[in-house]
């Protein structure tokens, strides 16, 4: 088997690096996702009344602003890293 040289070797650790991002970002999404359930739904059922619902609904929009923002700082970090 080849040697990777220095350059493939680095490739190699983004590609790692990345992917470890990716998968800490999906247990936290997942991670959340437990808590708004917990947070808002008492007692699962064939329908949500109203208060149910609201709580998912905010809980929700926190989720898309906070992914929203958390990836904004992930450009931010990539494009100061590529100058």
């Amino acid at each position: 088997m080849a040697e990777l040289g220095e350059a493939d070797e680095a490739e190699l650790q983004r590609l790692v690096a990345a992917e470890q991002q990716k998968a800490q970002f999906t247990a936290q999404v997942h991670h959340f996702m437990e808590l708004c359930w917990d947070k808002c739904v008492e007692k699962p059922g064939n329908r949500l009344d109203s208060r149910t619902e609201n709580c998912l609904s905010s809980c929700v929009d926190r989720f898309i602003d906070t992914t929203l923002a958390i990836t904004s700082r992930f450009a931010q970090m990539v494009q100061k890293g590529g100058q």
